[in-house]
């Protein structure tokens, strides 16, 4: 890791506004350095090639928010936010012509030539190291782009970051992407009854930011309503398809950060919004 990077030791924990350049560098510094962990700690649920829409479990093998698998056969995939790349290994293999991932942190995709290693890939999931608030690719050149949990959780303009998205999807293609359902910021991020009781307003759209003793910020989340979710899909020229809240299966009992059964079975702890550019004329 670069010498640069400001320290991950958390020395005091702010709601403050957190503009695109902050949040990005914050994004690339707390990646760096926890993606090891992550890996290790998600990586069974999350499977080598699999595509997991959030911690509830759901699945696109049985969800098809992207359509219908034999129509991704050909088409070019982008995935936005893409780890170690599991959704995009699991979209090859649905016969996807090309699959792309992008990445803020190098570390991420370190993981992802891993997995590639490890299971003796043909070839290499092809991947690029970039911030979606700036794609390094031409308009129109994908057919689907896809994130779960992926990036746009972590950017302070929700409508700026969906107009880029837009950009590089083709007319008639599909976007879909997963966050962190918005009224979870009203409560507590605690998988126990602590994480019950609706603590802030859903109103306050500061960001949630970990700063380390020189006040630099080292992580970084924005919040963003539901109603700022649709406006922004529509400023991109989207239209809006379907909003998906996943429920909490029974029999799953995993608890990953503030996401339980306890949790899981009252509110909602996923949003997951489809949407699709229209055709031109």
């Amino acid at each position: 890791m670069s010498d640069d990077l400001p320290s991950a030791e958390v020395a005091r924990v702010a709601r403050r506004p957190a503009g695109p350049d902050e949040s990005a560098r914050a994004s690339r510094t707390w990646w760096e350095r926890q993606a090891d962990e992550y890996q290790s700690e998600h990586g069974t649920f999350l499977r080598d090639a699999g595509f997991v829409w959030g911690p509830e479990g759901l699945d696109e093998a049985a969800a098809h928010l992207l359509g219908d698998p034999a129509d991704l056969a050909g088409r070019r995939v982008l995935e936005v936010g893409c780890g170690a790349g599991q959704c995009g290994r699991w979209l090859r293999a649905q016969g996807v012509a090309e699959v792309v991932g992008v990445d803020v942190s190098y570390r991420q995709l370190q993981h992802s030539r891993r997995i590639d290693d490890a299971t003796g890939a043909a070839r290499p999931l092809a991947v690029v190291q970039a911030d979606v608030q700036r794609l390094p690719f031409a308009d129109a050149a994908f057919d689907v782009v896809c994130s779960a949990y992926g990036a746009l959780p972590f950017v302070p303009d929700a409508a700026a970051a969906l107009c880029e998205i837009a950009r590089v999807l083709r007319p008639g293609g599909r976007l879909a992407f997963s966050v962190s359902h918005p009224i979870r910021w009203c409560f507590p991020d605690d998988p126990g009854e602590a994480g019950l009781t609706a603590r802030d307003s859903y109103f306050d759209r500061r960001g949630y930011v970990e700063e380390d003793a020189e006040g630099r910020a080292v992580y970084v989340e924005h919040h963003h309503t539901v109603g700022d979710w649709v406006r922004a899909v529509a400023a991109a020229g989207l239209r809006l398809v379907d909003l998906v809240e996943p429920e909490w299966p029974a029999g799953h009992e995993r608890t990953w950060g503030g996401w339980s059964p306890l949790r899981g079975r009252i509110i909602p702890g996923t949003a997951i919004f489809v949407a699709d550019r229209p055709q031109a004329g």
